[in-house]
Formats: C-alpha cells, sequence, structure tokens
C-alpha cells in the first residue's frame, strides 16, 4: 500500500490521505489559469464561460501586488484600471460555480517585468539578496534581469506586510465557508529567484546572522560544533558560510553539508513565516500551499529534486507542497521522477503549473500532443489535482486553449475538455496510486552534491547549449573522493538511477521520497530501496533496522556504513547485519550481495547493479507485492485503487516510446470487465489479461472491475 499521510487540521478545507476535502466533502480540483488583470474587464464573463465549457471546476489566480499598488500602502483595487477589480472577478467565478485558488506572492513570477514586485521594492538595495562575492544576485530572467530579494531580512517582511493588509482582507471575503476561495499559494516557486546553486546566494547579511542561528540550534554548544567541523572557534559569530566548494577529506562534509542543510532552512522559515502572516489576515480556514519549480534539464536526473527543496518538511508549515509540470513528451522520466515523488511524499499531490501553451520564450514549445501526454502522465504518476497553466492566452504566452477574448482554439479544446469530463466521469480522485515499493533518496548525500558543486552558474531555466544548470549535475560535481572509495556526491546519483531503471523495468510499481520522510510514514510499505554508502544519517540507520524487525524488506547498497552524518564512527547497521543469519544473493550463478534476516524481515545488501532489472526483481522476490505487468518493457504502468473498498481500480499503461507497441497487460486478478475510459472501448478480457495497441506517445487508461 502506499504510505499514509497525516492530515493537516487548519481548518474546515483539509488536505490528507492524497485529497483535499471540505467540510468533510471530497473536492476535485482541477484548475484552470487566467490571469484577470492582463483581460479586458467586458471580456471576463466570456472567458469564464468558455473554460466552463472546458470541463474545469476551479479557477487559480495569480494576484500580483506589482499591478495594484499605486504607491507604498496606497493600492487600487478597481477604481481606476477597471481590470485589477479582484473582488470583482472573484464574485463572477463564483457565480459560474468555480472553486477558488489565489496565488497573491508576494513574489509571482508570471512573466512580469517585477516578478510581481512595485518597482520601488527591487529598487531597494537593503532588499537585495547576496551573492558568495557579496555583490547583488541578479536574476538573470526574462522579461529582463531582475536583482533577487533576499527573504532574510526583517524589512522584506514589513513590506509584504503592506501589500497582505491590502489584499488578504479581500481574499478573506471569499474564503470558505462564505465563498469559494479553497486554497491560497504561498510565495511563488520559491527557490532563491532560481539561484538553485548553492554558492549563488543568499549572503545577505540577516542571513549570514540566520546561518548561525541555525548552527547554534542544531549543535546546541559551540564544542560540538568545533569537534564536528575539526578547528577551534571560540563563538557562533566567528563562523563563516563557504563560498566555494574546496573539501578534501570526508571531515569537511559537515561544514558543506550544514550549508546546504541551512539554505533548506532558509525557504522553509521564510516560507513558514509569510503562512502565519495570511493565516493572521484571515486566511486560516482555507489550505495553504506552495509550488517548488520543477528540477529542469539538464540536472534533473532521478534524486535531484531534494537539497534545496524539502517538501515533507514545509508540510509541516502548510498544508500541501506541489511541483511545477512543464514537459515535453520525449521527457516522460521527468514527469514520472517528478510526480511519483509528490505522491510518495505529500498530503494531497497537486502540480500548481502543469503546462497549457507555450512561454514566449520557450526554444521548442511542444504542442497539443505534449499538453495531453504530459497531463495524462502527471494523473498516472500520482498527481491528483492540477492547474493548467496558461489555460487563457495572454501576453507573453501563446497558443492557449482559450483566447484572451473568450473564443476557443477547438483544435487544443478537445484534450482539455475530454480530460476533466473523463477524470470526473470516473471519479479519479477518488482513487489513490498504490505502490508496495518506497525508493528513498538520501536527503545527507544530496545536500552534499548540492554543495559540492564547483560551478556556480547563474538561475536561469533556459537551458544553454553548453548543457550547464543552476542544478547540480555530473557536468559540474567535483568527483573528489573525500576519503572514500569513490566519490558519494557522483557515486549516489548513478546508484539511484540504477535501482531507479532496475524498479521500472522489473515491472514493480514503486513511488519516491526521501530521508525527510518520517519512518512512521514507510509502514504501510512492504519494501524500502535505499542507496548507502560508507556514511548514513545515524536516526536513518536506526529506521531502517526497525522497519526489517517489524516484517520489511530494506534493500540497500553498495556499501555497509561505519560512519554519521557527521562523521563520528557509527556501525549500527553494520554490526545489525553482521550478526543476523546470511544467506548469498545470486543472478545467473553470480553473487550480487546478501539476505540478513532480522526479526520478522530481511535486509538486502546488494553490491552490485550491473544488471539492475535482475538484482532488484530478485532482491524483491520475498515480497508479496502486486505487480501489474506489461510483455514490453518499454512501457510504464500504474495502479490507482480506489479507496472505499469497492475493488475498483484504474491502470494506466505509458508508450513513452516513437514507435507503436503491440501490449498484452496482465493486473493479476481476474477481472469481470476492463474498460479503455479515454476512448470508451470495452477490452476482451481474459482472466485478468488484455490486448491493446498504444500509439506512440499515448497513455492507456483503463478501468477494471475485478472478480469478488
Amino acid at each position: 500500500m502506499s504510505s499514509s499521510t497525516t492530515i493537516q487540521a487548519s481548518g474546515s478545507v483539509i488536505a490528507g490521505e492524497h485529497q483535499l476535502r471540505v467540510d468533510g466533502s471530497l473536492t476535485r480540483l482541477y484548475a484552470a489559469a487566467v490571469h484577470y488583470w492582463r483581460l479586458e474587464r467586458d471580456r471576463w464573463a466570456e472567458v469564464l464561460d468558455a473554460v466552463r465549457s472546458l470541463n474545469f471546476t476551479a479557477i487559480s489566480i495569480y494576484i500580483p501586488w506589482e499591478a495594484h499598488e499605486i504607491s507604498r500602502g496606497e493600492f487600487d483595487f478597481g477604481h481606476i484600471d477597471p481590470r485589477t477589480d479582484i473582488d470583482a472577478f472573484l464574485t463572477m467565478c463564483e457565480q459560474r460555480g468555480f472553486d477558488i485558488v489565489v496565488r497573491p506572492g508576494p513574489q509571482i513570477n508570471a512573466e512580469m517585468p517585477c516578478f510581481g514586485y512595485p518597482r520601488r521594492i527591487l529598487e531597494d538595495e537593503e532588499l537585495h539578496a547576496r551573492s558568495a562575492q557579496g555583490s547583488r544576485y541578479v536574476l538573470t530572467q526574462v522579461p529582463k534581469p531582475i536583482p533577487a530579494l533576499s527573504y532574510a531580512t526583517e524589512k522584506f517582511f514589513a513590506e509584504t506586510a503592506l501589500w497582505f493588509d491590502a489584499i488578504c482582507p479581500i481574499l478573506a471575503a471569499h474564503a470558505h465557508p462564505r465563498g469559494r476561495l479553497l486554497a491560497a499559494q504561498v510565495d511563488n516557486e520559491m527557490a532563491y529567484f532560481f539561484g538553485i546553486n548553492a554558492y549563488s546566494a543568499d549572503f545577505h547579511p540577516d542571513s549570514i546572522a540566520a546561518y548561525r542561528r541555525f548552527l547554534r540550534d542544531k549543535y546546541g554548544d559551540l564544542g560540538a560544533l568545533a569537534e564536528t567541523y575539526g578547528r577551534e572557534l571560540t563563538a557562533f559569530d566567528e563562523v563563516e558560510p563557504p563560498r566555494r566548494f574546496t573539501g578534501t577529506r570526508r571531515h569537511d562534509i559537515p561544514y558543506y553539508a550544514d550549508w546546504a542543510e541551512y539554505r533548506e532552512r532558509y525557504l522553509l522559515d521564510s516560507i513558514g513565516r509569510l503562512a502565519v502572516m495570511m493565516r493572521e489576515r484571515g486566511l486560516d480556514r482555507i489550505a495553504l500551499f506552495h509550488n517548488y519549480p520543477h528540477p529542469l534539464s539538464p540536472g534533473t536526473s532521478a534524486s535531484g529534486f531534494t537539497a534545496p527543496f524539502n517538501l515533507v518538511a514545509l508540510e509541516e508549515k502548510l498544508d500541501f507542497v506541489g511541483f511545477d509540470i512543464y514537459s515535453r513528451k520525449q521527457r516522460y522520466d521527468h514527469v514520472q521522477t517528478v510526480a511519483s515523488y509528490v505522491a510518495g511524499s505529500s498530503r494531497y499531490p497537486y502540480a500548481p503549473e502543469l503546462v497549457a501553451g507555450a512561454w514566449a520564450w520557450y526554444l521548442d514549445p511542444g504542442d497539443v500532443t505534449d499538453e495531453d501526454f504530459v497531463a495524462k502522465a502527471a494523473l498516472m504518476n500520482g498527481y491528483q489535482g492540477f492547474s493548467r497553466y496558461m489555460l487563457v492566452e495572454r501576453d507573453r504566452w501563446f497558443a492557449s486553449p482559450v483566447r484572451r477574448d473568450g473564443r476557443v482554439r477547438q483544435e487544443k479544446a478537445q484534450v482539455f475538455s475530454q480530460l476533466n469530463a473523463m477524470a470526473q466521469r470516473h471519479r479519479l480522485a477518488e482513487l489513490r496510486r498504490t505502490a508496495d515499493v518506497l525508493l528513498l533518496a538520501d536527503r545527507d548525500y544530496d545536500r552534499l552534491e548540492a554543495a559540492s558543486v564547483l560551478v556556480s552558474f547563474p538561475g536561469d531555466f533556459l537551458e544553454t547549449p553548453s548543457g550547464f544548470s543552476e542544478y547540480p549535475n555530473p557536468m559540474t560535481v567535483s568527483e573528489e573522493l573525500l576519503g572514500f572509495q569513490e566519490p558519494v556526491q557522483v557515486a549516489k546519483r548513478a546508484w539511484f538511477e540504477c535501482c531507479y531503471r532496475g524498479l521500472t523495468e522489473s515491472g514493480h510499481d514503486f513511488l519516491l521520497s526521501d530521508t525527510a520522510l518520517p519512518a512512521a510514514r514507510w509502514r504501510p510499505y512492504r519494501a524500502l530501496v535505499l542507496g548507502t554508502f560508507e556514511y548514513l544519517n545515524a536516526g536513518v540507520q536506526r529506521a531502517v533496522l526497525d522497519f526489517a524487525q517489524h516484517g520489511g524488506l530494506v534493500v540497500l547498497g553498495p556499501r555497509l556504513p561505519h560512519l554519521d552524518e557527521r562523521m563520528r564512527p557509527d556501525e549500527t547497521l553494520r554490526a545489525a547485519l553482521d550478526s543476523a543469519a546470511r544467506s548469498p544473493l545470486t543472478v545467473n550463478d553470480t553473487e550480487i550481495g546478501g539476505v540478513h534476516h532480522l526479526g520478522r524481515g530481511r535486509v538486502v545488501h546488494l553490491e552490485n547493479l550491473d544488471d539492475p532489472a535482475a538484482a532488484l526483481d530478485t532482491a524483491l522476490a520475498h515480497v508479496d507485492a502486486r505487480r501489474v505487468r506489461s510483455d514490453d518493457p518499454r512501457l510504464d504502468t500504474t495502479v490507482h485503487h480506489a479507496v472505499d473498498g469497492s475493488g475498483r481500480m484504474v491502470v494506466f499503461v505509458a508508450n513513452p516510446s516513437a514507435k507503436k507497441i503491440s501490449a498484452q497487460i496482465d493486473v493479476g486478478v481476474e477481472c469481470k470487465s476492463v474498460t479503455e475510459i479515454w476512448d470508451d472501448r470495452p477490452m476482451h478480457v481474459k482472466g485478468g489479461a488484455w490486448h491493446d495497441d498504444l500509439a506512440p506517445y499515448t497513455i492507456g487508461i483503463y478501468e477494471c472491475h475485478p472478480v469478488r
């Protein structure tokens, strides 16, 4: 089974167990992005009616500070420019039966010249984030470069309070239960203004002070910090953050990893503080969420989505957190990774931005076939709700299904309308993606990878011919051994990707998360897969043993740790395995590891992943995991079960290749009927198997009713 999630009881709108409920009733959040201030006021009704005709259930609305502020503390909400009457627009949405999601910033991006901020905010040098050299950190973004802001300064929150004081009372008047406003986004894609690189930002003096407070909170006393860093220290205030990676020894790791962890904390604390400000101003009975920017090519292999993002920790402050998805049909693996991670980690897997139309600066924007395939792939891999960005065309965005005057592009509209109708008619929100295997990324290794980057490439999501990216990747990460057999910061990625590929090719349905996920949420899974090297977090070592001793299967490797995350001796896991009964694990008469029997479960130590599919299949042979099989390894399958216990399930089968595939699909249980619900085609089912032909870049969606 997939892991259960703790419900965040912030009000009458509740996110939990992969669903969004309003006063106890399930809500289907299939939203369309509409930018009211970019549309003529007399076209609002026509635009909203066009959106309604495409079967959307909600409207997602950016509300830009930049568009409303006249001067500091003075705002226009329609008395000067009728397009800024947000209260009237919200009322118009409610009158048409739409639920509402608002995104009031303070930062919104939206391809606006000031990213949603008034120009005066960007011109205030006290608010500028600082580079490692102490200069202003500049976001090299379109439509033009802007200085990035520091979220560590008190002045930033004081200025934001003026905006929230103005906009939140309007929103509160429409918030459930008084209106249909159900969720509000706290800030937007907060990632140091795309300065993902650990040494890009923020070295503002207030951020450095916050870094030192973080160290004090983490270590408690100066002696513990000095011992970990292997240096003499007389005060926390003398600790300088690293400004580039120069580590050569294993004992250097905590210093750099702490900086990467602090960068996570910076985002958590700033977004959490903004959430408190919104709740204090009347938005305390609706769901609050955030959207991390999706990891972009070329720095976006599996497990590259953690540092500096910490989805699990942020959900301690918000109701749910999602990743945006902009992709092409040729990048199914990207959608699969991101959506599976959110489904394995979040209370409510929601895509705050799911591609529709094209950004004006896309070098290769794709078309409706990409939008169709990517949306189905997101649902297939676990997303339960979404906002299509941009459903309605506007300046700096084109080829959307609805034009800015309300006319519908019929050649695109059918795909959007049909997807929404199918999801509602077949009650996809009442299903949950199920998996018995959880593949964990190790957050400490990801922090090391983030901190050992050697090239400080500016944040920008225009891919460069060089292949460099603001995300760490094998081209930019140090290959220093740091005293280990291999560079963990590089090897951890390769091992994770081998496990990912092996699980996929062997037909195991699995979800992703990382070691920030509390061990209590591992328990519903039957097996964990985790890369381990010479060091491993002490808490993770103990949690892994506890999971196995209570009946679970753990697959780890290639190394057994003998150190903890601070490089102190810790052989907890190694000692437990050494004292347990061991049997060899072989593939094709070659020993690739060992099976250790612990309590009621097992730990498999894989030392060799030359054949990932065979190795993982053999390692998981003792797990009675439900599997849906197809007869072609190019296909991917996922299963979604009804949470009401009816036995109904929906099986997705993706053909992410450029060739037609004739597939045999077997769900492993006898079915009385199977219907392909996109085309409404009954399948000829024998037992639990059927045949279908899948065209290139298509996803078959099959509703199955097992014999009970």
